[in-house]
């Protein structure tokens, strides 16, 4: 008999290690249709991309660089995808110890009359019993199920740390556009006031040419209306940027408060050339692109699984120790116990259950696959989008410039022909009421050209050298 166990478990033994090839579909990157160059690119395509540069390089300021340091350190998204990181990972190691037999260990001790060990014994007499055994269970993969099982894990686990990747990246390109964006009503306010101070001038000007009968009372009064519009414009302004200020706060992990900034908006440094490298990059750079590739790698191996339970499963048993009805004889040779055994078990009938379980996997697959082509296309939109915005938000800003050099001309030139009696009032409330909007669009057009490149670094998947640089980044 000993001889027929030994027998039976050294060919499944052998056939495990024959079998090799788990079975189901092996994993092929879906293929993605891409252009040789993306739209509004400047130049031909080369291998070099915005996104080669690290977050602390293209934001060249040292308050915002402090600000992202600090967001990617205590920041609570950042830290929730840490967490889902790790759980991921032990999720793989509980997959992984499939491969390897589970032991376990039994014991008891009794004593009684007619029982042994808790079991009925009807002698008549006392007696006691114990048993102490270890056990051990191995499912041989004979099929890949296990290995499979594995495989879809270790993806899932990857696709979560891609998955934090793409959560540090958003980080990274939220702090510096909610900066760029208090930078931007900084300016705004500095536009209020100034134009606050321009129309008092004009109102204290009406005012005194009012009181020596020069001028009637519509003339200060419009003047005076012009004041209290832009005035009322100064508290906005600084609720909003208190409003911004807590909102940057709650990003890097803080209470709300105020934020430290030691540059203007005008001063942020715009690179004239901004490469976007290779649309074909972006399946090796992007996140959310590399996230759903390991999901679809994840689904790959769950059509194999599905499979693997058409067949049956071999497992091995065994275990060895100590069962004695009487205490006194458990340390003796007598009261030794073992047992080897191999056993299959596969399905018969399942009433269709097992069929629609893989055709269940191989609709996920079809979706994830789905998915991978679509991020990938999504990628390729916000890429061309945000190339297209920076060039022609430079064609803005230039021709906003023009009007802006224009309307202070013409409110100088406007002042001196009043003061002078060649102009009515109007023309110089005129000309300062266009100077205010103007102002302000050409700093809105400067924030969006500032924007723009947080938004193409993001749809480029920048930042790869976050990690290796962040003593770099705290010793700037």
């Amino acid at each position: 008999m000993n001889s027929i166990y030994k027998t039976g478990i050294f060919l499944v033994i052998a056939a495990t290690l024959l079998g090799g090839c788990a079975i189901g579909p092996n994993y092929k990157r879906p293929a993605v249709n891409s252009p040789d160059n993306f739209r509004s690119a400047a130049g031909p395509a080369t291998t070099n991309s915005l996104a080669d540069l690290a977050w602390w390089d293209l934001y060249q300021d040292p308050a915002l660089t402090e600000l992202i340091r600090v967001a990617l350190t205590n920041n609570y998204d950042a830290r929730i995808a840490v967490a889902r990181v790790e759980q991921a990972r032990q999720v793989a190691a509980q997959a992984k110890a499939q491969f390897l037999p589970a032991v376990t260990y039994q014991g008891g001790v009794s004593y009684g009359k007619n029982e042994f060990v808790g079991n009925p014994a009807a002698t008549g007499a006392e007696r006691g019993g114990a048993l102490a055994l270890g056990n051990a269970v191995w499912e041989v993969d004979l099929w890949g199920r296990i290995r499979r099982l594995n495989e879809s894990a270790r993806a899932q686990f990857l696709s979560t740390e891609e998955a934090q990747r793409g959560v540090r990246l958003s980080l990274v390109s939220s702090v510096a556009q909610a900066y760029f964006e208090l930078l931007a009503l900084d300016l705004q306010l500095d536009i209020a006031k100034r134009s606050t101070n321009s129309f008092g001038e004009s109102l204290r000007i009406f005012t005194m040419r009012l009181e020596r009968g020069i001028v009637s009372r519509l003339e200060t009064s419009r003047a005076e209306a012009a004041l209290a519009t832009a005035a009322a414009s100064v508290p906005e302004y600084e609720r909003q940027i208190a409003l911004k200020e807590n909102e940057i706060s709650v990003l890097i992990g803080g209470p709300p408060g105020p934020i430290k900034r030691t540059a203007k908006l005008l001063e942020q440094n715009l690179s004239p050339e901004v490469p976007a490298g290779l649309p074909s990059g972006l399946l090796e750079r992007r996140p959310d692109i590399r996230e759903a590739e390991q999901l679809v790698r994840a689904a790959n191996a769950q059509v194999g699984v599905a499979m693997a339970e058409f067949f049956p499963k071999i497992g091995l048993t065994a275990f060895a120790g100590k069962v004695s009805p009487e205490l006194s004889a458990f340390t003796a040779g007598s009261a030794n116990a073992w047992s080897l055994a191999a056993n299959a078990s596969g399905p018969i009938f399942q009433g269709g259950a097992l069929r629609a379980q893989y055709r269940q996997a191989k609709a996920a697959w079809d979706q994830a696959r789905l998915q991978y082509e679509q991020a990938a296309l999504n990628a390729l939109q916000e890429v061309s989008g945000a190339l297209v915005s920076r060039e022609k938000y430079e064609a803005i800003r230039v021709q906003q410039a023009r009007a802006v050099t224009a309307v202070t001309s013409a409110v100088q030139i406007s002042m001196q022909r009043y003061l002078e009696g060649t102009a009515q009032y109007y023309e110089v409330l005129d000309a300062q009421t266009q100077l205010f909007p103007a102002e302000s669009a050409l700093a809105q057009t400067r924030l969006n050209q500032l924007n723009v490149i947080v938004q193409l670094y993001k749809a480029l998947g920048g930042g790869w050298q976050e990690a290796a640089g962040a003593a770099h980044a705290r010793g700037r």
